[in-house]
């Protein structure tokens, strides 16, 4: 059964907690932060165009087959050999895909990748969100599918104390070949945005730049010569965050890779990303993430 980059049935904001329950993974085998899928088509699976947004990263490997997608209002086909780099909040609609279709997912929490600045950037980058279909050559095809093998032998292993470590190095060496690949890439020709999708782009481009300094609306709305009011509606209705739980969410990825990567005290964090004092620092981590950064570095 395929269901084409983890969609079908599943409710529109998914979680790999969901994705888990879904496909009911062998508990053995399940790994906090990622989720490795191999799955075929079956011709009694009806698939239609369900909208979703997954809250990280997926990887997909069209293995065998074709398939054609609507990524974030702009439709692709994609064929064997094909990856798709999804950004986090991105909509997936499926529109069809061929019968003897084959496809690896991989998804990755934000978290499962906050301690590798390379990973963080391919979640913000400008020319991934808007070309998200790569097409390798043959050599780097067979390259990465053994490599995809190797990641799906090391997910199956028993639980191990180095287990999640491992997966993160052959991730971060599947997310290098793909960036390699975006820097020879020139811009998709005939791709044409509208004004949604320009608006989208460059607020993205801004929060990439400013989130560690500049967290108002205000700030943001400014730049793009719009209405605060009017940016936090739009991008809520599109990408199903306000301007402030995007600018949130950055500064606390920043956050975990400092926690998770560096020796930093909360109070040298605190300053780096540029919070008036530690317990404001503090305050805001815990009301997004859950646990203070203390408790969140000391569960790492």
């Amino acid at each position: 059964m395929i269901c084409s980059f983890i969609d079908l049935n599943m409710a529109l904001h998914l979680t790999l907690e969901n994705i888990h329950k879904l496909y009911q993974i062998d508990s053995s085998t399940k790994m906090e932060g990622i989720v490795v899928l191999r799955q075929t088509n079956s011709p009694d699976i009806e698939i239609g165009p369900k909208s979703r947004l997954f809250d990280g990263l997926l990887l997909g490997f069209l293995i065998r087959g074709t398939m054609k997608v609507q990524l974030h209002f702009l439709e692709y086909e994609i064929q064997a050999g094909d990856i798709a780099v999804l950004q986090p909040q991105l909509m997936i609609d499926t529109q069809s895909l061929s019968s003897d279709a084959e496809i690896v997912t991989i998804g990755l929490s934000l978290d499962f990748m906050a301690g590798f600045p390379m990973m963080r950037e391919l979640v913000m980058n400008d020319r991934v969100r808007w070309n998200p279909i790569i097409s390798p050559s043959e050599e780097e095809i067979v390259l990465q599918q053994e490599l995809i093998v190797l990641l799906e032998h090391f997910y199956q292993k028993k639980e191990s104390r180095k287990k999640t470590e491992m997966l993160q190095y052959l991730v971060a060496t599947m997310m290098s070949m793909i960036t390699e690949k975006y820097t020879v890439l020139a811009d998709k020709s005939g791709v044409t945005k509208n004004r949604t999708h320009e608006l989208i782009d460059e607020f993205y481009v801004l929060i990439s730049k400013y989130a560690q300094q500049e967290r108002s609306v205000g700030f943001y709305a400014d730049k793009l010569h719009l209405t605060p009011q009017y940016l936090s509606t739009f991008l809520k209705e599109h990408t199903g965050k306000s301007v402030l739980q995007w600018v949130d969410q950055i500064v606390v990825l920043h956050a975990k890779t400092l926690l998770q990567s560096t020796s930093l005290s909360i109070k040298e964090i605190s300053s780096e990303l540029n919070f008036g004092d530690t317990s404001q620092f503090c305050r805001s981590f815990k009301r997004v993430v859950g646990v203070s950064p203390r408790n969140y570095r000391n569960a790492k």
